[in-house]
Formats: C-alpha cells, sequence, structure tokens
C-alpha cells in the first residue's frame, strides 16, 4: 500500500472504525465457474486461440451450415482501425476492427466496398463482425452474341 492509500484509508478507518485494510488476492491458476462462462461467450483475450476454420457449424441432421454474410463498408477510419458494415440482408450496421480483416488490405475497405463476414462478439460482449475478407470481385456477364 502506497502512502496516499494509506493516508485514505486512515481516513476512512476514522470513520468506520470496523473497516479493515483489505488482503491481497489469492491468484489462483484455476478458473471459476464465471470465468469459464466469459470464455465460452467469446469475452476476453483471443490471441491464444486457435482460429475456426472456415465458421461453419452443423444443424441437427450434421450439415454444415455456414454463417457467413455480405455487406459493404459503410465507413472505414483508418487512422482508428475500425469502420461499419452494412448487411446485404438488411439490419443494423456492424461494427468491424481492422485486426479481424482475414483476407485482402485494409486499402480495399472504402465506402461502398464488397466484404464477406461472420457475426461475433468484440472484447466487451457487443455484436462486432468477424473473419472480414474483401469479397472477389463478380465474374463478367457472358457475352451474348450479336443478333443476326
Amino acid at each position: 500500500m502506497n502512502a496516499r492509500q494509506k493516508r485514505l484509508f486512515e481516513e476512512a478507518h476514522k470513520k468506520n472504525p470496523d473497516l479493515k485494510i483489505p488482503e491481497k488476492a489469492r491468484v489462483s491458476g484455476e478458473l471459476t465457474a464465471s470465468d469459464m462462462a466469459l470464455l465460452k461467450q467469446g469475452v476476453g483475450d483471443k490471441t491464444s486461440r486457435p482460429q475456426q476454420a472456415g465458421g461453419a457449424t452443423t444443424d441437427e441432421s450434421g450439415a454444415e451450415v455456414s454463417q457467413e454474410q455480405t455487406g459493404s463498408v459503410v465507413t472505414y477510419f483508418e487512422e482508428k482501425g475500425f469502420g461499419f458494415l452494412r448487411p446485404d440482408n438488411g439490419g443494423r450496421d456492424v461494427f468491424f476492427h481492422i485486426s479481424r480483416l482475414a483476407e485482402g488490405q485494409s486499402t480495399d475497405l472504402t465506402p461502398g466496398a464488397k466484404v464477406l463476414f461472420e457475426l461475433g462478439m468484440d472484447r466487451t460482449g457487443k455484436m462486432a463482425a468477424s473473419s472480414v475478407r474483401i469479397a472477389p470481385p463478380a465474374p463478367p456477364a457472358p457475352a451474348t452474341p450479336p443478333a443476326a
């Protein structure tokens, strides 16, 4: 405890004589049930977690169902490293961070650029895009032969 903390404690102790100095929390290597619940929600540091391949899940029949969505960039603040995507299927704009850009360059994140993304949570537990990819360009339409 530093001098300031000690002085504040002494002042508080005068007002409340039953006040005791808090003991240092014992550091335990084991995770509590609430810690495990947060980890299952995806909250916290994700640097040591393996990336999920493809972001697909399975339905009742065991077939893979992709959760990837398409959308377009609404805004991107390069100096801050984040922006917002607008899903093609409607709904609210989705926050994304540059650290979640899996494929493509940050210079490709211009307003109107098509992207593929999955929904997840950011470190605060709010809805955010994860695994953002710049959508490949659409194939050119087949040329129609001139009428003779």
